[in-house]
């Protein structure tokens, strides 16, 4: 495979959810790719469309939800270029926790109460991985979970409910990488974790990512581990891409109007309650249609171009784009 190839290439992909109301357009042709070995953040407001455009890389839509449009290549090393949208169920399942896994969010409840995790660990490997090899499951196993800081004998000879909330999330890491996968989804990774455990859980994913060599993505809405964990900040507003920047440039100079709300809505430990600042205005309603950009109700840099044309992603400065006809006019000398 040509190293020059993303590992993950989503290009123009829409998903719609049908709804008694019509249907939701929960993404809308968003595109960005994830090289080999490297950590991407997707950011953005609760109901953007991050969560639905993770599942849909494993192929693990609700009933109700579809892709209307567009493609999902995966390029493994040592393997062929795929398109995971055009893929059956069939198909799909060998690259699940072989070559992709996800980590939903809050999936310490996914453990099977009633059984020790070593069954756990064996169950995953019966189902994805052949040939099926017991023995030699269990040793991967306790040097996984050595490798995230536990003494692998007592977590897999345990109850979920014996561990505590970080002892399970190193287990799910653990039991993620079971299979060696290429490419690591996250979605709020250190969600209900105290902040001591959630310090622990970044240091070992950047540990784990540079030592087992995976590529990373996570979704959140904390920009405050953005930094800690990523190369690549994309950031998502109402299903579409309105940003795709190297995570030092975001934070330095953030191009699209939302990304510059984001980042100035949190909050200073020296900052009053009257100096808190929020985006104005509500996210709209998916089901129905807008003309324009979706942001421009919220927008202080909204003009009339922005009421009636859709903003492109464009590329904005040195391996940057934004989606912004204010910021197209300035960067291209058309304003």
């Amino acid at each position: 495979m040509d190293t020059h190839t993303p590992l993950l290439d989503i290009q123009n992909i829409s998903i719609h959810y049908h709804t008694k109301r019509g249907n939701l357009a929960a993404v809308h042709q968003a595109s960005f790719s994830i090289d080999h070995q490297t950590s991407v953040a997707v950011i953005g407001e609760s109901g953007c469309g991050k969560t639905t455009l993770a599942t849909s890389i494993v192929r693990m839509l609700s009933r109700n939800a579809s892709i209307t449009e567009g493609s999902i290549w995966f390029s493994p090393k040592g393997g062929e270029r795929r398109d995971l949208v055009a893929l059956n169920e069939q198909q799909m399942r060998p690259l699940r926790w072989n070559s992709i896994v996800m980590m939903f969010q809050a999936s310490q409840s996914s453990f099977n109460p009633v059984s020790k995790i070593y069954t756990q660990f064996l169950d995953t490997a019966k189902a994805h991985e052949n040939p099926y090899e017991p023995e030699k499951v269990l040793v991967r196993a306790k040097k996984l979970l050595e490798l995230v800081y536990l003494d692998g004998e007592t977590v897999l000879n345990s109850y979920p409910h014996e561990l505590s909330g970080g002892m399970k999330q190193r287990t799910l890491i653990a039991l993620a990488l079971l299979l060696n996968p290429q490419l690591v989804i996250l979605d709020e990774p250190t969600t209900a974790l105290d902040l001591i455990t959630q310090k622990k859980i970044l240091r070992l994913l950047n540990e784990l990512r540079s030592s087992q060599g995976f590529s990373m993505m996570f979704i959140t809405h904390d920009l405050g581990i953005v930094t800690q964990l990523s190369d690549r900040v994309v950031t998502m507003y109402a299903g579409t891409v309105v940003e795709n920047s190297p995570t030092k440039a975001f934070f330095a100079d953030p191009k699209h109007p939302y990304s510059k709300g984001l980042l100035k809505a949190i909050p200073s430990l020296d900052a009053s309650f009257e100096q808190l600042y929020s985006i104005p205005g509500a996210t709209p309603d998916l089901v129905e249609k807008m003309e324009g950009c979706l942001f421009a109700p919220r927008c202080e840099l909204c003009h009339q171009r922005c009421k009636t044309e859709v903003p492109r992603l464009l590329k904005v400065g040195e391996d940057r784009w934004a989606a912004c006809h204010a910021l197209e006019e300035v960067t291209h000398g058309t304003r």
